[in-house]
């Protein structure tokens, strides 16, 4: 084994704690930071690839982002170790990243990866089994190293064959981060936007887009999962759901995000959102569609507006005349 190791870093406390312990100790690190669809981490619009790189910087280490895309979204919709408390499927998904960090920790002749993984501080992927269960999964068994409760944990092979010292590795446990805020200090870090990270598969009202997404369409693509992040969604029916944009910025995200074949819905007349349909337009859905339109734009409650409708690219329909819809009919409809 050599003195070469692979780090998970996101940018955040722990990870960058990790990093840092690891480098005191005289290892030659190479971060690498996991991107996935459902990632939350972001401030003024930076998300955690731009953290993770500009801690890479201030570490003065090499890094690489690996991007999770669409086999991401094909293990969420059946993860071998089922689900957290919503739909975080958070044992699949490190497994995954492990095998991705295993193969990039061959190509670049390092010997292990570490993580800022602490023994406790997650319910689901950061206990003893599942810990034991991931390692052996994705082929890094005796391979990942936790600094940060390493100390709780059995030696790793880095520990066993002399490379890591394991007296200059830590005992820390648990969901308190008031031990890695003081250390954080200690070693002049201060800077740690991504405290402890986060993912929309367990925020409630995203899960019920994306359970609703699996549901009525096969496959998904990385747009559509996108799309889940913008805008109001609501289901006309079985075959069709629009997303209605909240704000200027919100339209301009769906303007990027529209797709051949796409309906487009706007108030010719007055202020309004921009209004995409995903999927047949049938049965009544246009009807509907046009009076959701009228009901977020500007316009008079019970004035009868016309709304423009257009087939992505560029095939224009006959406006549609349309009045406001019910505002229980509208609530009964949103995701």
């Amino acid at each position: 084994m050599n003195k070469k190791a692979i780090g998970l870093l996101s940018g955040g406390l722990d990870s960058s704690l990790a990093v840092r312990i690891m480098l005191d100790i005289g290892i030659e690190v190479i971060a690498l930071n996991f991107l996935s669809p459902f990632c939350t981490c972001t401030r003024k619009g930076a998300g955690c690839k731009s953290e993770a790189l500009k801690a890479s910087k201030q570490f003065g280490i090499k890094s690489k982002t690996l991007f999770l895309g669409e086999k991401y979204l094909e293990m969420v919709k059946s993860p071998k170790y089922g689900y957290g408390s919503n739909m975080n499927p958070c044992i699949d998904c490190r497994i995954m990243m492990f095998k991705d960090a295993k193969q990039f920790m061959i190509d670049e002749n390092a010997s292990f990866i570490f993580t800022g993984e602490v023994l406790g501080q997650r319910p689901m992927s950061q206990r003893r089994d599942t810990m034991s269960i991931i390692e052996r999964d994705s082929g890094l068994k005796g391979l990942i190293v936790r600094p940060l409760s390493a100390q709780f944990l059995k030696p790793t092979l880095p520990e066993i064959n002399g490379i890591i010292n394991r007296n200059r590795l830590l005992k820390i446990r648990g969901r308190s981060r008031k031990h890695q805020m003081a250390l954080a200090e200690e070693k002049g870090i201060y800077d740690y936007p991504c405290a402890s990270g986060g993912c929309l598969l367990t925020d409630y009202h995203f899960v019920k887009r994306l359970k609703d997404l699996y549901r009525f369409q096969n496959p998904i693509s990385l747009n559509d999962a996108r799309l889940l992040r913008v805008g109001r969604h609501l289901r006309i029916n079985d075959r069709c759901k629009i997303i209605v944009g909240r704000n200027k910025e919100e339209n301009e995200k769906l303007e990027k995000l529209v797709q051949p074949g796409d309906h487009v819905f706007r108030s010719i007349e007055y202020k309004g959102p921009l209004v995409v349909a995903k999927g047949k337009i049938e049965n009544g859905a246009m009807e509907t569609i046009s009076t959701i339109t009228a009901h977020y734009s500007k316009a008079p409650k019970l004035t009868k507006i016309l709304v423009e409708v257009c087939k992505y690219p560029d095939y224009k329909l006959p406006p549609q005349e349309a009045c406001s819809l019910d505002e229980k009919a509208v609530k009964n409809l949103l995701l």
